[in-house]
């Protein structure tokens, strides 16, 4: 379980923030953002569920950063695992053997559902979800791209084409070959059904009719999240998974799993696709979680038909980091970490004892809140501002003043939440405590008030 020490922050560590803040203004191109309009949040300090800021204050963290350090800060035997291989061998290209990308890749194989037996190691997700669709380019010999709206795959020149959210729609010039459609998502439901079922059937249905408007024959892949994450952790309902590999088989579509975020343990098993009993992908895209972010890695785990296409045929593809010494050396420690400390066991037990019935029991009370929904350390709080219009408390694709404040008071109480349109995720650290998670619960308890003045009718 996640330990933390009461150390204080220095006056040294405070002056050094203080140091950082000023520099990162003045020189620090932030991602997805209008820089002169942000004030970042600096973290001086982490460790276990917890990071220190600017000011000193001490925050649980109920973002897991961006939903990646699943064993939670600093943990000690990943850290002395990265010192270790630094003392060893820092960094070696990739076309020469080195022993970390070897037994990660065998771990990694290991855990992967079906004969995905090969893994192609990248640098993060979004460049595992350019060469994934590669791959199953080359493989089938077409080009186009099936994807949901409503996902997240990355910021790269194809992966935000393939994403669904808002991202896209500045860098997409249609050219990438991807097609949208809509995922199952009952509580916003695009195809007025009232039950999971209907849900389910009815978003396969859209699925298979856009498939043969579009001409089965042109697709390469179909890319799905098993659970989709940054967009609204819509656990799919029963026997949507299945349905989708069952008509990317039909029309000879490669289905791609991403579980760059749903992965490693997050949502109670070590991959979210498993919760579909027999569901196998042709490919599986991965990071995050596999080492937590300690070093930047990702990775594609590839089904043996499709890596036989590359067995006398070179692949045209390749990365200067591929299977970084340092990385590779953290995920294989993670995972035997996780392991040891049966950790996804424990995301499992934290759903189904504490944050499913804990979140629900605040449903309940407050007005503000919509619908919760998750699995395992992966859940989202919906904020509305009427129940029976579901009105969201920020637009689709943007914040409001209302979250804002929430997100202000959330800090103000010490609860750093992960925060995307009108929702909260509740997505901490997959060994934190009982008593760390249900004193988040008991914070966002009471910025659930606040939100609760935000509401009308």
């Amino acid at each position: 379980m996640s330990t933390t020490t009461e150390t204080a922050v220095t006056e040294e560590e405070l002056a050094a923030g203080r140091r950082a803040y000023e520099l990162d203004r003045k020189h620090v191109f932030h991602s997805w953002s209008a820089q002169k309009q942000i004030t970042p949040m600096t973290v001086t300090r982490a460790e276990g569920s917890y990071v220190w800021d600017g000011e000193g204050r001490k925050l649980l963290d109920f973002s897991s950063q961006l939903v990646n350090t699943n064993i939670g800060h600093q943990h000690p035997k990943v850290v002395a695992a990265i010192q270790e291989q630094a003392g060893k061998l820092c960094t070696i290209a990739p076309q020469y053997v080195n022993d970390a990308r070897s037994e990660a890749a065998r771990l990694v194989s290991e855990l992967t559902p079906g004969n995905l037996d090969t893994v192609f190691f990248t640098n993060g997700g979004a460049d595992a979800i350019e060469h994934a669709i590669r791959m199953a380019r080359l493989h089938t010999g077409r080009y186009k791209v099936l994807s949901g709206y409503r996902s997240y795959h990355g910021g790269t020149a194809l992966a935000v084409n393939v994403t669904g959210d808002p991202r896209r729609i500045p860098n997409d010039y249609g050219t990438s070959g991807t097609v949208h459609f809509h995922i199952p998502f009952l509580y916003r439901t695009q195809f007025h059904a009232a039950t999971q079922e209907e849900e389910c059937q009815r978003a396969l249905d859209h699925l298979e009719q856009l498939i043969l408007l579009e001409g089965p024959g042109a697709f390469a892949a179909l890319v799905l999240e098993s659970i989709p994450g940054t967009a609204g952790i819509m656990v799919p309902p029963p026997g949507y998974l299945a349905g989708v590999r069952e008509l990317t088989r039909k029309y000879g579509i490669m289905f791609i799993a991403d579980e760059v975020m749903a992965g490693f343990g997050r949502s109670g098993k070590w991959f979210a696709v498993e919760h579909a009993e027999g569901v196998e992908p042709d490919l599986l895209t991965f990071a995050k979680g596999i080492n937590s972010g300690y070093v930047p890695l990702g990775g594609v785990a590839i089904s043996d038909e499709i890596a036989a296409t590359f067995a006398d045929t070179p692949y045209p593809g390749g990365l200067t980091y591929s299977g970084h010494p340092l990385a590779c050396a953290a995920a294989v420690a993670t995972i035997n970490a996780m392991r040891d400390e049966g950790m996804v066991e424990n995301a499992a037990r934290l759903g189904t004892d504490v944050f499913g019935p804990g979140l629900a029991a605040l449903a309940e009370k407050h007005p503000s809140v919509g619908e919760v929904r998750g699995t395992g350390a992966f859940w989202a709080i919906e904020f509305v501002k009427n129940r029976e219009t579901r009105e969201p408390l920020a637009p689709y694709g943007a914040s409001s003043p209302a979250m804002n404040a929430l997100i202000g008071a959330s800090k103000e109480r010490g609860l750093l939440p992960f925060a995307n349109f009108n929702r909260f995720h509740v997505v901490p650290p997959l060994n934190i405590t009982d008593e760390d998670a249900r004193t988040g619960l008991a914070i966002l308890d009471e910025v659930m008030e606040i939100a609760d003045g935000y509401t009308e009718g």
